[in-house]
């Protein structure tokens, strides 16, 4: 008998064991981004699974015959579908359909866990791939602009876009809010050569999407920041092939081509994948100058999938060139454009016949590199490792190898010292006083003399050439306690960065209009000499201005633990950070040479670096710490606050080096945030509300004027400044279809302390106390309307943003700017699973003329608004794009 039922329970085993259904598959969204978080089980049963970050899940169940398979995401239509288990594996491809609120959307960047933005106690922004295709987003400006509390200023071209966070002083740039791809920044410590982080990448159609989180618990993980990181992650390639051609074309010579494949290599078994993207582009500019932006970026993974863990090596390459624009002279009480010499009003004063400029120095002949504009020529690899020691520990590790060639060429016009523009005669009476005649002809064209009536504008070029290596890692445990109530984290975070400051400077004589031509001018003086004053359009060879060599580590450590309790979440966290850095500044000399080796012409001076260098170092140690907590009130609301007490690695660069004295003093800034709202979410409505306050201390800034014909540093300031401030966003769908959306932002900013070193006399004073943020506005707003039936698609949209002051002397103030958006598209069915979307947009519809920044360079007697011309940079013109995206 013992052996008859040893048998019978012998066969049940083996026919248990042997009757096991694996089940496996995706949960993708309808735009085909996976969707990490969803919970899939077989309805009545314990048998389930959670998908992975790249959609994935895989369980194996005991239940036999038809059961029903259930997916569920919190803001989608859950999915059910009758499936056989019979022992034999089952493959799922599940699309979830939108039908609940934006909030839902899952977020990684300053976590450990997978949370949706509703349940996560820190304000932040989600933007889909799908959303900045169809608006032909060339700039992180076009992107960010629509993401409360940033002012995000785009004037100056596709790239080195301004931005500014909930009321923090800085130059843009990028300053206290990292650009990341996939969770390592593009450059790990800032400042070391005032290059705004996008200019070593630019937005592909590669990726699900940008995650803003803003706030101080932002500070805590990998690279750290103190008020929010701005992480693009990548598409990786999965089990179900994917292909992308994106096209753009635009008025104004633009040609874009964009292009992404993921899947798996090798056979169905394969647990490699790979994805590949890019683009290639041709454009004569938002504006013209003569000078083409061209270039192209390739990046790529391939991700290795093991039993419990991943490696995911990625790559980018890029060569690109893109120009950029600063102001320029308009009319001084309307600050209206100005007509040029042929009738057209000027937008830019860039010319294209600069492209070649060359002339000697003592280190042999100097090339500018105009024509390249904003040129960014390298790449970086990263290798990103997670793996699953238990089931309860996991461990992870990024570490990252960058390189660039990066030139930064600014075109400084009209900011002369005898009027902009101004008519040729008057122009030679001022620089020549007694002179007994002239002679102007434009560069490279007839020998025809110039009509004395004709506008002047004298310009400044900068060559900024911007050279840089970066190397980070970061690795890190995530122990997830039993019970589920506390996930810990504890890392580290490393990082070396080398960079030169390296700058040549000369100044150009050419006419006033766009693409303008160069002037060349001579004249007889007053004692009947011939003074030849510009040639090929250049009056001075200013040469080298800066011969910096910084590089700068940072190692960091930090603990956090994310809580879950039933209705509450906490995180709270602990970093200690210490950085350490070198400044070798060259000495300059100025040097008389000849124009060339016959010496028929007279001398001119051009500085050069002379061989010394004055060497300082810096050493800081800092700490953070940060407090977050959030209460499900009820099922759609939740309440939530968080503090933090941070701090912010100043630009190395504000830190010149003494002769003689080897330790420099230097201390990180320190920052202050705290934040009290609500989220609230249904099918319907989805929005936030928030109130916060930041608070910093202990800045440094360097104010920067032409002083003498050239840029130079004039001031070295610590400032405090604090700001109060109102966040809220809203979304409401009237049907599936047709949605509503926007945000708005009040923020009232104050300097509070500001004791200013003039580095020209060597004297300090106390100034602005009192006064509102440069370049910050008061409100900021979005709002727009949404229609996709998944056939038709449209938006339209307005970005406001309030007026501001052009510096901190609150001398002047620009007037607010809405800026309009059209787009829209339609989707044909192809052949199996392709679609082709053929579409447009419009940037700027209605064409407003708003300007996004003063005088940059007023220096520290800031800009007035008194004068025949106004200097300032206006919004970019509108602009139509034709899109045509293929999936295949």
């Amino acid at each position: 008998m013992k052996k008859l039922l040893l048998s019978i329970l012998l066969a049940f085993s083996v026919f248990s064991l042997f009757s096991q259904t694996e089940v496996k598959g995706k949960v993708l969204d309808e735009s085909g981004v996976a969707i990490a978080g969803a919970n899939v089980l077989i309805k009545g049963s314990a048998s389930g699974s959670i998908s992975d970050f790249d959609g994935n899940f895989n369980f194996t169940t005991n239940l036999s015959g038809e059961q029903t398979i259930q997916v569920s995401y919190v803001g989608f239509t859950t999915f059910e579908k009758v499936i056989n288990c019979d022992g034999s594996t089952i493959n799922l491809d599940i699309v979830l359909e939108e039908g609940g609120n934006a909030l839902d959307a899952v977020v990684l960047t300053a976590s450990s866990t997978f949370r949706s933005q509703k349940d996560t106690p820190m304000s932040i922004t989600a933007i889909k791939q799908a959303e900045i295709v169809k608006l032909s987003a060339n700039s992180q400006a076009d992107i960010l602009r629509s993401v409360p509390g940033i002012t995000a200023e785009g004037g100056g071209g596709e790239t080195a876009t301004n931005l500014f966070i909930r009321g923090l002083p800085s130059g843009g740039q990028y300053v206290f809010n990292p650009l990341m791809y996939d969770g390592v920044p593009l450059m790990s410590t800032f400042g070391l050569n005032s290059s705004a982080h996008d200019v070593y990448a630019r937005p592909d159609i590669g990726f699900k999407g940008v995650e803003f989180v803003r706030g101080g618990a932002s500070i805590l993980y990998g690279p750290g920041s103190v008020s929010g990181m701005i992480n693009y992650t990548s598409k990786t390639g999965d089990t179900n092939a994917e292909n992308i051609i994106n096209m753009e074309y635009g008025n104004r010579g633009r040609l874009k081509t964009d292009f992404y494949s993921g899947g798996r290599l090798g056979g169905e078994d394969s647990n490699t994948f790979y994805a590949v993207t890019g683009f290639i582009r041709k454009d004569s500019g938002p504006i013209e100058t003569g000078l083409d932006t061209r270039g192209f970026q390739l990046r790529t993974n391939i991700k290795q999938k093991f039993e419990n863990g991943s490696l995911t090596v990625h790559g980018q390459f890029i060569n690109d060139r893109a120009q950029f624009f600063l102001p320029l002279p308009l009319e001084g009480g309307s600050r209206e454009r100005i007509a040029g010499n042929d009738g057209d009003d000027v937008e830019q004063l860039l010319s294209g016949e600069l492209a070649n400029t060359s002339f000697l120095t003592p280190g042999g002949v100097y090339e500018s590199p105009i024509d390249d504009g904003v040129y960014t020529k390298g790449g970086y690899l990263l290798a990103d490792f997670d793996y699953n020691l238990s089931d309860n520990l996991k461990f992870k590790s990024k570490i990252r190898y960058a390189n660039y060639q990066h030139n930064f060429a600014l075109y400084v016009g009209g900011n002369g010292d005898y009027g902009n523009p101004i008519s040729l005669s008057d122009y030679v009476s001022e620089v020549a006083p007694g002179n007994t005649g002239y002679s102007a002809t434009y560069q490279g064209g007839s020998t025809d003399q110039i009509n004395g009536s004709d506008l002047v504008v004298e310009n400044l070029h900068i060559d900024r050439l911007r050279p840089m290596t970066d190397y980070s890692g970061e690795a890190n445990f995530i122990y997830n306690a039993p019970g589920g109530n506390h996930t810990f984290t504890g890392g580290v975070y490393l990082a070396r960065t080398e960079a030169e400051d390296v700058n040549y400077q000369y100044r150009v004589l050419s006419e006033f209009n766009n693409n303008p031509q160069l002037v060349n001018l001579s004249y007889t003086d007053a004692g009947g000499a011939n003074v030849v004053y510009s040639e090929g359009g250049l009056y001075n060879r200013i040469g080298m201005t800066s011969n910096r060599f910084l590089t700068q580590s940072r190692t960091a450590f930090y603990i956090t633990d994310e809580m879950k309790f039933d209705r509450w979440r906490f995180d709270v966290g602990f970093r200690i950070e210490n950085t350490k850095g070198t400044f070798r500044n060259g000495g300059l000399t100025d040097t008389q040479v000849y124009d060339n080796p016959d010496l028929t012409t007279e001398l001119s001076t051009v500085r050069y670096a002379d061989g010394s260098f004055t060497t300082g170092e810096v050493d800081a140690t800092d700490w953070a710490v940060s407090l977050a907590g959030l209460y499900e009130l009820t099922e759609s609301t939740n309440l939530y606050a968080n503090f933090s007490k941070g701090y912010f690695i100043p630009q190395l660069r504000g830190f010149a080096p003494v002769p003689g004295i080897r330790d420099t003093e230097y201390d990180m800034e320190k920052i202050l945030q705290g934040e009290i709202g609500a989220k609230f979410g249904t099918s319907k409505f989805s929005g936030t509300a928030a109130l916060f306050y930041v608070g910093l201390s202990d800045r440094i800034k360097i104010t920067q004027a032409i002083v003498g014909g050239e840029l130079v540093d004039q001031a070295r300031s610590t400032q405090a400044t604090r700001t109060f401030g109102l966040e809220a966003t809203a979304k409401y769908r009237f049907n599936d279809d047709l949605s509503a959306f926007a945000t708005f932002t009040y923020q009232d900013h104050e300097i509070t302390e500001n004791l200013q070193e003039n580095l020209v006399d060597n004297t300090s004073s106390e100034v602005n106390v009192g006064n509102e943020l440069a370049r910050q506005p008061n409100i900021l707003g979005t709002l727009g309307l949404n229609y996709d039936n998944q056939k038709f698609d449209a938006v339209f949209s307005v970005n406001h943003t309030g007026s501001k002051f052009t510096d901190d002397t609150n001398n002047v103030e620009l007037d607010a700017i809405s800026i309009f958006r059209l787009g829209a598209g339609y989707t044909f069915e192809t052949q199996g699973d392709s679609s082709l979307r053929v579409g447009f947009s419009v940037f700027n519809l209605f064409d407003s003329q708003g300007l996004t920044e003063g005088n940059p360079r007023a220096g520290i007697a800031g800009q007035s608004d008194d004068g025949e011309f106004f200097l300032g940079r206006p919004i970019l013109p509108r602009r139509f794009f034709i899109t045509t995206t293929f999936n295949f």
